[in-house]
């Protein structure tokens, strides 16, 4: 099983973010981490961001970043192992 990155823009938290990453935080299959920035300035200024094993995933409200999240792993990662 491969490792899954959940990796967060400390200012993109601070907008409200923060409560995605406290519920993916409760995942024992996710590392999930912050930056203090994630080089992804244009989108992390518009969205909700979270970078999954390197590929940014937005949203527009933290729990649509949550179900976002979900579906990539659920049907991009996991269906390529």
């Amino acid at each position: 099983m491969i490792r899954i990155k959940v990796a967060f823009c400390v200012k993109n938290l601070a907008k409200g973010t923060e409560a995605a990453r406290q519920k993916l935080l409760k995942d024992p299959d996710l590392d999930v981490i912050e930056y203090g920035c994630t080089s992804y300035c244009g989108i992390c200024r518009n969205y909700h961001v979270a970078i999954v094993n390197g590929k940014p995933i937005t949203a527009d409200t933290p729990e649509e970043l949550l179900t976002n999240i979900d579906d990539y792993i659920d049907n991009e990662l996991l269906d390529h192992l």
